[in-house]
């Protein structure tokens, strides 16, 4: 064909190094694994019966209160897809009942400036056991104060100690290992936090990069700040962002009855997430239900799991695959409301992606889009990782 112009390339004399930043800022990735829940332990009460602990409770709640043929009601899952999820959420149980382990040393365990060392170093004994024996969660770290507190020499004494402890124990750095940096009220502290982190790794002899944290979104100064500029100014140690629902709403000054997830305040703050980190390969993860069964009576739990699995399909639907799970009740509605999203369209979306792939009509008046379909193949992924299948 005829053309006007002999060079266009020359006529954009900056195209090659804004495409090489594109690629570095926003890198093309396949979907993969991450964990469908953070589990918060405060770290006075963290130790190498934990995992164990929480897996047993969760799955004697399950066996007890959980019957298969009472699990589409109480879940509003599809019949047809019932035994499916029950078997494996009971397998899951046993297995693997914790996929993210966080041990807390900010707001669930407060204060405590006489016994902070000791629990720092008697919760590094207990990583360190649960590595030796097998059972350590694959995503594992502490959660340490605030800067935003004005005490980061704490914050930063209880992560080095930890890191410490857990390597001399060890022998090395078991794999999986993030810490989380709550409370970012101010941009500054994120390159501060960030260069801790790399003095840590020359000091214990880790690579560069190693150590990598996710902050939590928990006022809305830091929404503010959220931008496309964030992840590469931080070199790539901002692994992901975490909602946090109570400090939040809290600094919208809503009401104590309206400190729920489902608030739409709460739907903005998510949508500006997904929106300054869209891309980059910075993983989002939703906020928890502050409430447990307040007795064994069955009709209590199964309430506090309806409403736990109502909250989870609301992340979910969302695009958040990720929450966090504060009592071994809410592995039992998470686990269950996870797989029933994952399995309720997948044979749909594969009947689908099949029908692109070969060219044909996918039935009932369907014209897909290709993004549409990249989405679809996205979704089966995620659900084979999430299920275990993979």
């Amino acid at each position: 064909m005829r053309v006007t112009l002999s060079d266009p390339l020359a006529l954009i004399p900056g195209f090659e190094q804004t495409h090489r930043e594109q690629e570095t800022r926003y890198p093309a990735s396949a979907v993969e694994w991450q964990p469908v829940h953070t589990v918060y332990v405060p770290a006075d009460r963290f130790d190498a019966g934990t995992v164990t602990a929480w897996g047993d409770a969760a799955l004697d709640l399950f066996e007890r209160h959980l019957p298969a043929n009472d699990l589409a009601e109480l879940f509003e899952t599809d019949e047809r897809i019932v035994s499916a999820v029950h078997e494996k959420v009971a397998a899951k149980l046993a297995r693997e009942p914790i996929e993210d382990l966080r041990v807390d040393f900010e707001d669930g365990y407060g204060l405590r400036p006489g016994e902070e060392d000791g629990h720092v170093a008697a919760a590094a004994e207990a990583v360190a056991a649960l590595h030796a024996n097998g059972t350590l969660p694959r995503r594992w770290g502490p959660r340490v104060k605030s800067f935003a507190d004005g005490d980061p020499v704490r914050s930063v004494r209880t992560l080095d100690g930890f890191l410490t402890g857990v390597i001399e124990r060890a022998g090395s750095l078991p794999d999986g290992f993030v810490v989380t940096f709550p409370k970012v009220l101010m941009r500054a502290y994120l390159g501060q936090f960030a260069d801790c982190l790399e003095a840590l790794e020359k000091g214990l002899g880790l690579g560069a990069g190693t150590l990598r944290f996710e902050i939590q979104v928990e006022a809305t100064q830091t929404v503010s700040f959220l931008d496309a500029d964030l992840v590469p100014s931080l070199d790539g140690r901002l692994s992901a962002a975490h909602f946090g629902v109570f400090d939040y709403t809290a600094s919208c000054s809503l009401p104590p009855h309206e400190q729920r997830l489902d608030h739409p305040a709460c739907d903005h703050a998510r949508h500006v997430m997904q929106t300054a980190f869209a891309g980059t390969g910075v993983e989002l993860s939703d906020g928890s239900l502050a409430a447990f069964p307040a007795s064994d009576d069955r009709q209590v739990v199964r309430d506090l799991w309806r409403r736990h699995a109502g909250m989870v399909g609301h992340s979910l639907s969302h695009g958040f695959y990720q929450g966090w799970d504060m009592h071994p009740s809410h592995l039992v509605s998470r686990y269950a409301a996870v797989y029933a999203f994952h399995l309720s369209r997948y044979e749909e979306y594969s009947h689908r992606v099949r029908a692109w792939q070969e060219q044909r009509g996918a039935g009932g008046g369907v014209m897909d889009e290709p993004a549409t379909v990249k989405t679809m193949a996205a979704a089966l992924r995620r659900a084979d990782l999430a299920l275990g299948d993979v």
